[in-house]
């Protein structure tokens, strides 16, 4: 797979340095953001095939950024990352729209296929979840 462009979004460099290397052989364009403005305005900029974005990411005006950026680009493919691994969250972020939650423990391992799967049109939850991926 060799698809367009990427975003990455996480408040720490280390961990969007770690995601950029896991991604930039599948991208030909994987861009780093580090705050809620920057997101937004790189999203409609270059409208990503997918965005990679972290739940803690503070947003201004939403419950979480899942649903906010679901509803301002409803087409747009959304993995979200989390250290959260309660079910309820997970249920939360796949009913705001997003295709992935991938735990952030687990990135090394399940990253890629996320993005694979989603790729392809489905969704993706990491399995050591143990949460059925109809939830979404």
């Amino acid at each position: 797979m060799n698809s367009n462009c990427v975003i990455i979004a996480d408040s720490h460099q280390d961990m969007l340095e770690g995601i950029r290397g896991l991604l930039q052989t599948l991208f030909e364009s994987v861009v780093m953001v580090a705050d809620e403005k920057s997101l937004f305005d790189t999203v409609e900029k270059l409208q990503p095939d997918i965005a990679v974005v972290d739940l803690s990411l503070p947003v201004s005006d939403e419950v979480n950024v899942a649903r906010k950026i679901k509803s301002l680009y409803p087409d747009l493919k959304l993995i979200i990352l989390s250290v959260h691994d309660e079910t309820t969250t997970v249920n939360e972020i796949m009913s705001a729209g997003a295709a992935g939650f991938v735990l952030k423990r687990c990135i090394a391992t399940d990253l890629l296929s996320a993005v694979q799967k989603i790729s392809q049109g489905n969704s993706y939850i990491s399995p050591s979840l143990k949460i059925s991926e109809r939830t979404k």
